[in-house]
Formats: C-alpha cells, sequence, structure tokens
C-alpha cells in the first residue's frame, strides 16, 4: 500500500489517501504536482483503502506533497510518519 500526504496552508494537520499499487501512487502525485502549478482548481481524491472516503481541496492551498510506501517496518523503526523527523545523534 503506498501512501499520498498532502500538507494544506497554514493546517497542521495533512491529508492523506493510499493506492494499492505504485503506479497509481505515482499517477496521483503526478496529478496533485501538475495542480498546484495550475490555475487554481477543486481537486477531488479518494482512498483505495477506506472505500467511501473522499477529500476535496483546493490546489492553491497545497503546500507539500509526500509519496511513501506503508510498510510494518516504519514504524518498528521508531521513526514518527510525516514530513519532518527530528535527527538524533
Amino acid at each position: 500500500m503506498f501512501i499520498i500526504d498532502i500538507t494544506l496552508k497554514n493546517t497542521p494537520l495533512s491529508l492523506s489517501v493510499q493506492r494499492k499499487t505504485e503506479e497509481e501512487a505515482e499517477a496521483t502525485y503526478k496529478q496533485i504536482l501538475e495542480s498546484i502549478g495550475s490555475n487554481p482548481q477543486v481537486l477531488e481524491l479518494t482512498c483505495d483503502k477506506q472505500v467511501g472516503k473522499k477529500i476535496g481541496v483546493l490546489s492553491s492551498e497545497i503546500s507539500a506533497v509526500q509519496l511513501s510506501e506503508k510498510s510494518s517496518s516504519a514504524t518498528s523503526s521508531g521513526r514518527p510518519p510525516g514530513f519532518f523527523a527530528l535527527a538524533t545523534e
């Protein structure tokens, strides 16, 4: 499963949708990136994991997008999911 996280301007929470295959996730990621660079439009996304989950967001309000693969090892590594992590040395 692949997760696409979207961060909005002036909002501390991120929105996310999931895709079953890498190809679908990459296509959604590119669709979001293209919408950021174009005229403001409403971008509607659905989630493969939670059927019926829909997100509508104004493309001009997106500040960041992240594509990652969901794996059981990510949680066992002690690193929190998301864009930012503290470096420990």
